[in-house]
C-alpha cells in the first residue's frame, strides 16, 4: 500500500542546514512550524512563512554594524525567527534568562542591540538600538522562496543563575547545540514523530531553547507559541499528539483528577522531581516524565523515568561517566570535551559504566562547630518522613551562630499532625525523628511551613529567596 507523500514524516535536519530544508509536501506548502497561541486551534504558521520572515529579518541585521544582539521574546515563533536570522547574519546571540527591565539593564554590557516583541518593555534600554520584530515584519513581502547558505559556527551566550542568583554568562557555540539536538533526536525522536510541542518553560533558558524550539524545528514538529503557566492548563489541554516540556516547579503542583488524556511524552528538567510528582503524572496522563539531568555548562548528561525511589539515571549514548575520590560525578561528553574529564559537584553512587544514583550536591557541604554538614543529606531524610512532601534546607546566619533552617511543604498526614499538635510540638517531633540519622548540631533549628518551595523562572531554588522566608518570619514575631 502506498503512503501519500503528505503523510510521510519530514526528515530530521541539522540546525546548520535548517533554513534550506524544503518542507512543502505534495499537497500543501503550509507545513506547520507553529500554532499561534496556547493550543492547536491557533492560526497555523507555515514553513514558507518562517523562511520568508527569517530571510527578511536577516537582511535587516546584515545592514547593521552592531555585532552582539540580545534575543528577548515572549512569543516562541518570533524568538525562532530572531534566533535563525541572527545566526544567518553572523551576529553573536545573547539570550538573557530574565526579561524584566531591571534584569536586562543589569546585563546590558553584554549586548549592543536588542531584538524583541511587543510584550517586552525596553524603556530602560533606550541607549540600545532595538527592533520590534513583529512590527517590522508586519508588512509581508511577496518573494520567491529565499535561499540560505548553510551556517558556519555562531557564538551564543546564555545565562545561568546558579544558587546565588547572580547571572553568569555561559558561551555555547551553535555546533554544540546542534550536537545536543541530534542526541535528543537519537534518544526519543522516533517516538515523537508528528507530535506538537507544548511548554511551560521559557525558550530564554537552554532547556526551553533546545526542547521547545531547536529540536522541534530540526525534527519537523510544530510547537505552540505561548507558554502554559498553570497546572490547570496542563490538565485541560492534555492530548495524545502533544509533547509536554515542563519543569518540577509546575509538575509538583498537579493534583489528581478523574478526567484527563494521555500525552505522547512528558519531559522535566531544571531540578529534582519528587517521586510523588512522577506518580501523579502517571496517574493523570498514563506516562512517567522523562527527567533530564544536565546544566547550561554540561548540556544533557543523563535521563530516567522515575518509577520508584531506586530508579537510576542512565547516561546519554556517547557520554562516559565516572566518579572522583569524593564520589562526585565526572563526565566525558561530546557536548563538553571527549578528551578530558569534566568534574561536576553531583555526588553519586556509580552502578555501572552507564547508570548511577544521585546523592546530592557536594557544594552543599557546610561547617558548623568544625563538623562537615551535608544540606542534601538533611533534605533527603526530611523527605523520607511521612509528614513532609518536600524540604529545602539552607545555612542560616543568626546573630551569634550559624544554623541550618528548613522550609517544608506538608503531606496530608503532616497537615493533620500540625493541626493536632500545634507548631511547637510538631517541630519537636520532626527534630526527634531526624535524631535517628543526623548529628544534633546539624538538625535544623528553624522550620518554616510553606505552600510551595520558592523557585526562580528556571525552576531552581535560590538561597536568597528561601532565606527571605525566615527573615519575614522574624519580622512578623
Amino acid at each position: 500500500m502506498e503512503i501519500a507523500t503528505s503523510m510521510m514524516p519530514a526528515p530530521f535536519v541539522p540546525i546548520s542546514q535548517l533554513m534550506n530544508a524544503n518542507r512543502a509536501t505534495q499537497h500543501s506548502t503550509d507545513f506547520p512550524v507553529a500554532y499561534d497561541g496556547f493550543n492547536q486551534q491557533g492560526q497555523v504558521i507555515s514553513w514558507q512563512q518562517f523562511q520568508q520572515d527569517t530571510h527578511q529579518l536577516s537582511q535587516l541585521l546584515r545592514a547593521r554594524s552592531e555585532s552582539r544582539w540580545a534575543i528577548c521574546f515572549d512569543d516562541s515563533y518570533w524568538f525562532s525567527v530572531a534566533f535563525m536570522a541572527a545566526c544567518h547574519s553572523q551576529k553573536q546571540l545573547i539570550i538573557p534568562g530574565n526579561l524584566q527591565p531591571a534584569a536586562l539593564a543589569e546585563l546590558s554590557q553584554h549586548f549592543d542591540a536588542v531584538l524583541h516583541d511587543r510584550v517586552i518593555d525596553f524603556t530602560a534600554l533606550t541607549p540600545h538600538f532595538s527592533v520590534d520584530v513583529p512590527r517590522v515584519l508586519d508588512k509581508k513581502i511577496e518573494m520567491d522562496l529565499p535561499q540560505f547558505e548553510n551556517l558556519t559556527d555562531v557564538a551564543i551566550t546564555l545565562f545561568t543563575s546558579g544558587s546565588s542568583g547572580q547571572p553568569k554568562a555561559i558561551e555555547k557555540p551553535l555546533s554544540i547545540l546542534e550536537k545536543e539536538v541530534a542526541q535528543l533526536q537519537a534518544t526519543w525522536g522516533e517516538s515523537l514523530q508528528g507530535a506538537t510541542t507544548a511548554s511551560t518553560v521559557s525558550h530564554q533558558h537552554i532547556y526551553g531553547l533546545l526542547f521547545r524550539i531547536l529540536w522541534p524545528l530540526s525534527a519537523s514538529r510544530p510547537f505552540l507559541t505561548q507558554n502554559w503557566q498553570y497546572p490547570e492548563q496542563i490538565i485541560e489541554h492534555a492530548a495524545h499528539n502533544l509533547v509536554l516540556i515542563s519543569s518540577p516547579a509546575l509538575l509538583k503542583r498537579l493534583t489528581p483528577t478523574e478526567t484527563s488524556d494521555r500525552y505522547r511524552a512528558i519531559f522535566s528538567s531544571g531540578g529534582p522531581l519528587p517521586l510523588n510528582s512522577a506518580k501523579t503524572c502517571n496517574a493523570l496522563f498514563y506516562n512517567y516524565p522523562h527527567e533530564v539531568l544536565g546544566s547550561t555548562e554540561t548540556g544533557g548528561i543523563a535521563h530516567r523515568q522515575q518509577y520508584s525511589s531506586d530508579t537510576p539515571w542512565q547516561a546519554f549514548v556517547g557520554t562516559q561517566i565516572d566518579v572522583n575520590v569524593e564520589q562526585c560525578l565526572k563526565i566525558k561528553s561530546p557536548l563538553v570535551d571527549m578528551e578530558n574529564w569534566y568534574q561536576t559537584a553531583d555526588q553519586c553512587e556509580l552502578l555501572d559504566n552507564q547508570h548511577f544514583m544521585l546523592k546530592g550536591r557536594a557544594d552543599r557541604l557546610i561547617k558548623i562547630e568544625e563538623k562537615r554538614i551535608s544540606l542534601s543529606e538533611i533534605e533527603r531524610h526530611l523527605n523520607q518522613l511521612d509528614e513532609i512532601d518536600e524540604a529545602a534546607v539552607i545555612p542560616y546566619q543568626e546573630p551569634k551562630r550559624l544554623i541550618t533552617a528548613a522550609a517544608i511543604t506538608l503531606s496530608p498526614i503532616g497537615q493533620a499532625k500540625l493541626n493536632q499538635l500545634g507548631k511547637g510540638k510538631f517541630v519537636l517531633m520532626l527534630r526527634q525523628s531526624l535524631h535517628q540519622w543526623i548529628e544534633p548540631v546539624a538538625i535544623p533549628r528553624r522550620f518554616r511551613v510553606v505552600d510551595e518551595i520558592p523557585l526562580n523562572t528556571q525552576g531552581k531554588r535560590l538561597i536568597s529567596d528561601i532565606e527571605q522566608l525566615f527573615h519575614s518570619e522574624s519580622r512578623s514575631k
